[in-house]
């Protein structure tokens, strides 16, 4: 028998390797933590005993995470959305419900499986992952389209599904004799709880803050945030209720003073380790005998249901007017099963209601339709082309559009993404008479945006389609003005394969990805943290006493330090020199041909440095190095890209781009 602090240290151990092998294979940490559940639970290695210790703590978990649940809980969000939320998200829950009931009778014959038991196992079905996919559809730009629109009204339901679904699970767990009776109470408990919690924590919560707010001590905000979250949650349970429930009210009551964004990030290092302890034990609940012994069980619950939401999900999506496309991504999207499955799951198993062995056949599917879930989302693009005889036809609409949008225009920006940093660099070009075609996922904005005249279209940036529909051989550059690092990666992937000597300029909000974005071939990257701290110091030296002059020199000379491309730039047809008559500094990117004569020879043999020109970065195989050593030897098909004065730059390109001649030796100096 191990002792607690062995067990915690163990725990500890096995949660960090694992989250950190999952970050690895880019998968959400909750799969590393379900995963290690399994493997050190007492049905695989036995490393770690099914602790009731460990079961009650990790409890809190869900109650915190039900208390951030309670945090995004808002009456205004409810009613923008309230035609996903409570048409396509009611209707998905109960028709998910029905058809677990219907099923529970025609296999009554064989499994002995109560109508109490079918519903409370179609409620823990019904839910999908709000981790997981909120996850990938952030990471691909999806949130604002159509499909994530839909695909988040149902996880809002789903999540506000989760409490009456306790309330009446429970109830089920009592004599069926006096079932009505349980329910009626449990009803009436919870209207009473509701409306002491509502009424009269709303007008407490307020008032009761600003009393601890006033103190001026961050530890004694922490820990009346502590009491309020798991006080409330211990009354519901007085009261004979979850404590789910009562922590899903406190978030609600604290949502509605001033202080809920500062109370979302307090409370996030408790919810996240104690989330991850509950996904532990939920993973120690499995025996894998279970699929070694039952296979086909298993495989048929994995199926069943996947198939199942995928299919209602989709039809219900084109009942409420969706295309057979956005459809089907919605349905793909919501297809696995969900966090709060294991809630109810552990809830089932608490009151019996399911056979042990049964439950762990659902448990396992459950599982590995999560395991899954990142994988069909990634491929829902291909799975939908190949399932939707219309969606090519629909896609390729998008891409006339786009494609007339750019048609005329040669020389321009290509903009991906019109948020607010798109936005004003497409008024910057405008005010100098510069052509640009933006792309964006967000329909209502590129509606607007379209209907106000300017040059914007709805497009993913990261299909090589939309790029070339955009006139990427045309354009001069192409500018990622959103902070998202791997769209920026998979968008400079594409451009590098259909257009390697295209400048890119990528937006990030600090130096963290730096390497990696210029790895991938971003000429320029601008860290917004940079940005700001430069505009924090030129005010601070203002104030200081500073002259404006010698602060705007100072500001540029930091610039000139940290952004390559202010100390040269490409030159356009139309560029002139300076207002002093001076030649400027310029970039030039010059593809090295495999009959070159420059083959073979290093940067110093060639002469590239210190003749008024120097090599800032060389491309190859989709990988920028930037400033080589001088000893770098060239190959074939490599981008050099060179900064220097016209002349210079004009004589280096003339000998890298020499032909080799038969018996020639190196290139002319």
């Amino acid at each position: 028998m191990i002792s607690p602090l062995e067990m915690t240290l163990f725990l500890l151990l096995a949660s960090v390797a694992g989250v950190v092998l999952f970050r690895y294979l880019n998968l959400p940490p909750m799969l590393g933590y379900l995963t290690v559940g399994i493997v050190v639970g007492p049905h695989a290695l036995g490393l770690i005993p099914d602790s009731a210790g460990a079961q009650n703590l990790a409890e809190f978990g869900v109650v915190f995470l039900m208390f951030s649940i309670g945090l995004e809980f808002s009456l205004a969000k409810l009613r923008s959305m309230r035609r996903l939320v409570f048409g396509l998200g009611l209707m998905q829950v109960l028709g998910t419900i029905a058809v677990a009931v219907a099923l529970g009778f025609v296999l009554e014959r064989w499994v002995h499986i109560t109508w109490q038991a079918s519903i409370a196992l179609g409620g823990a079905m019904a839910m999908s992952s709000t981790a997981i996919v909120s996850k990938m559809l952030a990471e691909r730009l999806e949130i604002e389209t159509e499909h994530g629109r839909n695909i988040f009204g149902v996880l809002l339901f789903q999540d506000l599904a989760v409490v009456p679904l306790l309330i009446v699970i429970a109830a089920f767990g009592s004599d069926s004799k006096h079932l009505v009776e349980s329910l009626g109470l449990a009803a009436m408990k919870i209207v009473i709880a509701l409306t002491v919690l509502l009424i009269v924590g709303q007008r407490f919560m307020t008032r009761w803050f600003n009393v601890v707010v006033r103190r001026r001590s961050q530890e004694l905000f922490t820990l009346n945030l502590l009491l309020v979250t798991l006080g409330t949650a211990f009354i519901t349970e007085k009261f004979g209720l979850s404590l789910a429930l009562g922590a899903f009210i406190a978030g609600m009551l604290i949502a509605e003073t001033p202080y809920r964004h500062q109370v979302e990030e307090d409370i996030k290092p408790f919810r996240d380790v104690l989330l991850g302890l509950f996904f532990i034990t939920t993973g120690m609940l499995l025996n894998p005998r279970v699929v070694v012994e039952h296979p086909l069980i298993v495989l048929g619950f994995l199926i069943g249901p996947m198939l199942l939401k995928l299919v209602m999900i989709t039809s219900l999506s084109r009942l409420f007017g969706a295309s057979p496309g956005v459809a089907m991504r919605t349905g793909i999207g919501l297809a696995q099963a969900g966090e709060f499955g294991f809630v109810l799951l552990n809830l089932i198993l608490d009151k019996h209601l399911v056979d042990a062995t049964l439950l762990q056949a659902i448990l396992a599917a459950m599982l590995l339709s999560m395991l899954a879930a990142p994988f069909l989302i990634q491929n829902a693009d291909r799975i939908v082309l190949r399932l939707s005889s219309t969606e090519w036809m629909q896609q390729s609409l998008q891409m006339t559009r786009i494609a007339t949008q750019s048609l005329k225009q040669s020389g321009h920006v290509i903009i991906c993404g019109y948020g607010r940093a798109g936005q004003n660099l497409a008024r910057m070009l405008e005010h100098e008479g510069l052509s640009y075609v933006a792309l964006d996922l967000d329909p209502d904005r590129v509606a607007a945006a379209a209907a106000a005249g300017e040059s914007v279209v709805y497009g993913d940036a990261g299909r090589r389609e939309s790029l070339l529909a955009a006139g990427i051989h045309r354009a001069a550059t192409v500018a990622i003005t959103y902070a998202n690092t791997p769209s920026a990666l998979r968008v400079l992937h594409n451009i590098h394969e259909l257009e390697p000597t295209l400048p890119v300029i990528v937006r990030t909000v600090d130096d963290a990805d730096l390497d990696r974005l210029l790895a991938a071939g971003a000429t320029e990257v601008i860290p917004e943290i940079v940005e700001g701290s430069l505009m924090l110091a030129s005010h601070t030296l203002v104030l200081m006493g500073v002259p404006m002059r010698r602060v705007v020199r100072r500001v540029e000379e930091m610039r000139d330090e940290r952004y390559s491309l202010l100390r040269g730039y490409f030159h356009g047809a139309d560029d002139s020199d300076d207002d002093d008559g001076h030649e400027q500094v310029r970039l030039q990117s010059v593809p090295v041909d495999e009959n070159s004569d420059a083959v073979g020879h290093t940067l110093a043999e060639l002469g590239l440095f210190g003749r008024g020109v120097e090599v800032t970065a060389i491309r190859r195989h989709g990988i920028r190095g930037v400033e080589p050593d001088p000893a770098t030897k060239l190959r074939a098909s490599d981008i050099v890209v060179l900064r220097g004065l016209p002349e210079a730059l004009a004589s280096a390109e003339e000998r890298l781009l020499k032909q080799r001649r038969a018996g020639s030796g190196a290139a002319a100096a």
